[in-house]
């Protein structure tokens, strides 16, 4: 049996075990992977919620957010990526249908995109031009792209 929060039952996510502790929301990273040409990637979801995403995942204990968001995206896109900047920080409680957690979103670059390979929690991964992305986008990464987007003249790209 998992932890109780607020009337809701959880496990990890990553492995199903019971969370024991206190009810602290989780550090998260997600990563946006851009290129002017290719466009952004976005994963598929191995586990639920199922859909489309960010790379992303838990930083590890005494992990800094920067390594976690290269680390999440080399593991879920099989790419190297130079990190450019911060695109803003998510808390909103709902943004994971299975706990609360606050993630740190990164963006940044890749040398080589045609390396593009789903692993770890991603069954495959692609780039999409942010107009035509596929559904469902799970979590809160729509929101999450859409704040990348209007920031595109402000970093010169």
């Amino acid at each position: 049996m998992g932890m109780m929060v607020n009337n809701r039952l959880f496990n990890c996510p990553r492995c199903g075990a019971e969370i024991k502790g206190d009810s602290a929301p989780l550090p998260t990273v997600d990563m946006l992977i851009y290129d002017p040409e290719l466009g952004l990637v976005l994963v598929r979801r191995r586990y639920p919620p199922l859909g489309w995403a960010l790379p992303g995942g838990f930083v590890d204990y005494g992990e800094r957010v920067e390594d976690a968001a290269v680390r999440e995206a080399l593991e879920e896109t099989s790419l190297r990526v130079e990190l450019r900047g911060l695109v803003g920080v998510y808390s909103d409680p709902a943004r994971d249908p299975r706990r609360h957690t606050i993630s740190a979103v990164f963006w940044g670059r890749t040398e080589e995109p045609s390396r593009i390979l789903g692993g770890d929690d991603a069954g495959e991964a692609r780039f999409f031009r942010p107009e035509v992305l596929p559904e469902p986008v799970v979590f809160d990464h729509a929101r999450i792209i859409k704040d990348f987007i209007a920031m595109l003249p402000r970093i010169g790209l």
